[in-house]
């Protein structure tokens, strides 16, 4: 009996950190159109609520409620449940949150990680083939070309600080950054992360996936009301997770404080800071990028850390 109610509580535990991180995209979405309105001198949304503090739930309601479309030619089933596997599959990796109590934690939780963000390039790739529509393919598979550049990169600078650690466990990060933050440490790498991230996510100045300005709206281009909105609601999730991994690897770990909070918070507004200030990139110049410039660093840095960690061993 005992046991069936500890599963109950991490089943309503679970449910609380999803409809927690959903509010935390709603107002996610909030502040970027917010702050992008002061970086281009407007005031962005100032209607709803009080400074248009309601604006992200009138914002839900529109959309899933608007009639949802779909294109003659496409492969429906597909075309229907890539949006819905992509959000489930941005909500399963916040599982792995290294909570102290209740919550689901395990040894292999950057593994884990790993894989799901993986697994989201399907889900893409799937959403633009099963549109049946040009742009929507070009959207496709630019954004799998990047997404695939980019973990090999991700995973190369996440492995120098799994072999200082030597454990693929969440919660072993915060016990060897007590003295000095592994941010300040790897320097060079966090740096290569923060932009690596950006690829990762499809944001500015990397959004090659929706270039507006060639490709109208990429691989999402045919979707509308729900479906749109499920895909929106992945990306910004995974922006708030990477910002939640950027902060536990390199900025001192997970401690419930504050603190951590404001930090996180912080390396998100970092990222629509960047949408606000830079152009896009170009291209090849991105590929290049991955393979030409993080790869080989991040090799030879994983080579300094291993070398560091046996010299202090």
């Amino acid at each position: 009996m005992m046991i069936m109610n500890d599963i109950y509580m991490i089943f309503i535990g679970l449910l609380i950190l999803i409809i927690g991180v959903l509010i935390g995209v709603a107002f996610l979405t909030l502040l970027e159109r917010k702050v992008l309105g002061y970086i281009q001198i407007r005031k962005g949304p100032n209607k709803l609520g009080m400074m248009g503090i309601l604006q992200p739930f009138s914002d839900a309601i529109k959309l899933f409620t608007k009639e949802q479309t779909y294109p003659n030619f496409s492969n429906y089933i597909m075309y229907y449940f890539s949006p819905v596997v992509g959000f489930i599959l941005s909500l399963i990796i916040w599982m792995v949150i290294p909570y102290y109590f209740n919550l689901i934690s395990f040894n292999l939780g950057i593994l884990f990680i790993l894989c799901c963000m993986s697994l989201g390039v399907y889900t893409v790739m799937v959403a633009g083939w099963s549109s049946n529509s040009n742009y929507a393919l070009l959207g496709g598979l630019r954004a799998v070309a990047q997404t695939i550049s980019y973990e090999v990169s991700l995973s190369m600078i996440l492995m120098s600080s799994i072999v200082m650690i030597m454990d693929f466990n969440l919660l072993i990060f915060e016990n060897y950054q007590n003295m000095v933050w592994f941010g300040v440490l790897m320097f060079p790498l966090s740096l290569c992360w923060i932009s690596s991230m950006l690829a990762e996510t499809n944001r500015t100045p990397f959004d090659f996936a929706e270039g507006e300005s060639e490709l109208v709206s990429g691989f999402n281009v045919e979707y509308s009301s729900g479906g749109f909105a499920l895909i929106f609601l992945a990306e910004y999730s995974s922006i708030l997770f990477m910002s939640l991994l950027f902060v536990m690897v390199y900025l001192g770990g997970f401690v419930l404080s504050i603190f951590f909070f404001l930090k996180l918070t912080f390396i998100s507004f970092l990222f629509i800071w960047v949408r606000g200030t830079l152009p896009r990139y170009r291209y090849d110049k991105l590929m290049y990028l991955a393979w030409k410039s993080y790869l080989p660093v991040s090799m030879n840095f994983l080579l300094f850390f291993l070398g560091l960690k046996i010299f202090l061993m």
